[in-house]
């Protein structure tokens, strides 16, 4: 049974694919984005880094219980 893609996981999808791409330079686009992108941008971004590193850092510590 296939499970249907919410929004939230095709948003995640893109940004993962886009970024994924070791030619693509990072520096520049967190310039560009600082350049052009309205501040709400900016701080949606921080947003969704925090959450990642919130989630990663959770599935970790219960990777390494599940361990022992």
């Amino acid at each position: 049974m296939r499970k249907i893609k919410t929004e939230e996981e095709k948003v995640a999808n893109k940004i993962s694919d886009i970024i994924s791409d070791t030619r693509l330079d990072l520096d520049k686009v967190g310039y560009h984005i600082a350049e052009t992108a309205p501040t709400t941008t900016y701080n949606r971004l921080l947003l969704i880094t925090e959450a990642a590193e919130f989630e990663k850092e959770n599935n970790d510590v219960i990777r390494a219980r599940n361990a022992f």
